[in-house]
């Protein structure tokens, strides 16, 4: 066998090994546990995030005082900036917003009190670890 017909699946493999982080798409959970202090800066950050890495997946869990950030009407009294058209245009850019139903129990709050964007899960703090361990999201804690 020639020299020449060894060598080409070589190129080949070298390529495509080289083209593999290219083709992956960023993963990132965004942590919030106090939405007073966290809120707008988060929502501006996964606006920027979006706006220079279109493709990135993006998981915005909440726990603690962070749920108040999906409940309706939902806005940083600071700012006096409504939280809920940026959370419906983020959601609209594949942004998912996840609430603890461990925060809800312990506070008595419903499904019906939060954004329709909102998902649920059983617990934020698991839920933030399997997707850094099981399934690989970088950690952002704005």
């Amino acid at each position: 066998m020639s020299a020449r017909r060894l060598l080409a699946p070589l190129l080949m493999l070298f390529a495509l090994a080289g083209a593999a982080p290219a083709l992956a798409q960023d993963k990132v959970v965004y942590h919030i546990d106090n939405a007073a202090e966290q809120g707008t800066k988060a929502l501006r950050n996964i606006r920027n995030h979006l706006d220079v890495a279109p493709k990135t997946e993006i998981h915005v869990v909440t726990h603690a005082e962070g749920v108040d950030l999906l409940m309706e009407g939902a806005r940083d009294k600071k700012n006096n900036i409504d939280y809920g058209p940026l959370i419906s245009d983020l959601k609209g850019r594949g942004v998912h917003f996840e609430v603890c139903e461990i925060t809800m129990k312990r506070r008595n709050l419903s499904k019906d009190q939060f954004v329709m964007e909102a998902e649920f899960t059983p617990s934020g703090v698991v839920r933030i670890t399997e997707l850094q361990a099981r399934d690989h999201y970088a950690y952002i804690k704005p």
